[in-house]
């Protein structure tokens, strides 16, 4: 394998697991923008996702894409229903009291799905089943295509959605000003519920179609969360673009760094990464820092 081939791979890889770690920076990034809060359980929904995916298709033999669209389905009703049995109870709807409320949720999701679902890691096939496509001697897998071709179309989705659609006006509206947004009629409580159940979609979506290139178990989702953290951290966190970019960065700089240094440095790039923006850029490469006066 030449130089040139070996790169080629290693980019492809790099921006098919790129755009699964931009969905889940933008599933950060939408609750945070309407709650300022952090959502820790982001990961276990990207590993719920897979599972639910894996389930439907070896238990009930569905195709791939049903078994996909119901499990992303499924998740985005776990999302709604985190928010409407849990976070629509608190007194205190604070952004730190539901960061630490989305910790207790993650954990629960993921014993949920030990106990239903099992320990064992699932898998099944791609889209297009386990077809390579040949690139300048590169071999690259159909699934990474259908990857990035969904990340594109779901962020352009997400662009027209806040930018031209009713619902996206109003949490765009709620996330930058509350109060001005309730004396016009727009409902927080709506705006949080709408938010965590996209957040959670996005988490669906991402672990249904990265599953079939390396297997799910119920223990992945913490690691997948922190990667889409360390994206949104990276792009600025409150930025959807900001996200996508970060994620693909990311993806990017970890399969490099596997590829070139070790696989057993992989997993590290997103540690030193976000140490590396808290320290030197907090805001992010498109955030913007806060100006107080004092």
């Amino acid at each position: 394998m030449t130089d040139l081939t070996n790169l080629l791979q290693l980019v492809f890889a790099g921006l098919g697991t790129g755009g699964i770690y931009a969905l889940v920076a933008v599933g950060f990034n939408i609750i945070f923008k309407s709650t300022g809060a952090l959502n820790f359980a982001q990961g276990e929904w990207v590993m719920m996702g897979g599972m639910f995916a894996a389930f439907a298709l070896h238990s009930q033999d569905m195709p791939v894409w049903t078994a996909c669209l119901l499990a992303i389905c499924a998740v985005a009703i776990v999302g709604y229903a985190s928010d409407f049995i849990v976070v629509r109870r608190l007194r205190d709807r604070s952004a730190l009291t539901i960061t630490l409320i989305s910790v207790g949720l993650a954990i629960a999701s993921k014993s949920l799905v030990m106990l239903t679902l099992g320990k064992n890691p699932q898998g099944y096939p791609g889209f297009s089943g386990n077809a390579m496509v040949n690139f300048l001697g590169a071999g690259i897998s159909i699934q990474t295509l259908w990857i990035l071709a969904i990340t594109v179309v779901l962020m352009v989705a997400t662009h027209l959605f806040f930018a031209h659609t009713r619902y996206g006006i109003a949490m765009r509206a709620a996330a930058a000003n509350p109060d001005a947004a309730a004396l016009v009629g727009i409902s927080n409580t709506r705006i949080i519920a709408l938010s965590f159940t996209i957040a959670a979609l996005f988490g669906g979506l991402a672990g249904a179609i990265i599953t079939p290139l390396t297997l799910m178990s119920y223990d992945n989702g913490t690691i997948i969360g922190f990667k889409g953290f360390s994206a949104a951290m990276l792009g600025g966190l409150g930025n959807l673009y900001g996200a996508a970019a970060g994620g693909i960065v990311l993806g990017l700089l970890e399969s490099l760094a596997g590829g070139y240094i070790s696989s057993q440095f992989k997993d590290a790039v997103a540690f030193f990464l976000l140490l590396a923006v808290l320290v030197l850029r907090p805001q992010g490469m498109f955030g913007r820092a806060d100006v107080t006066k004092v």
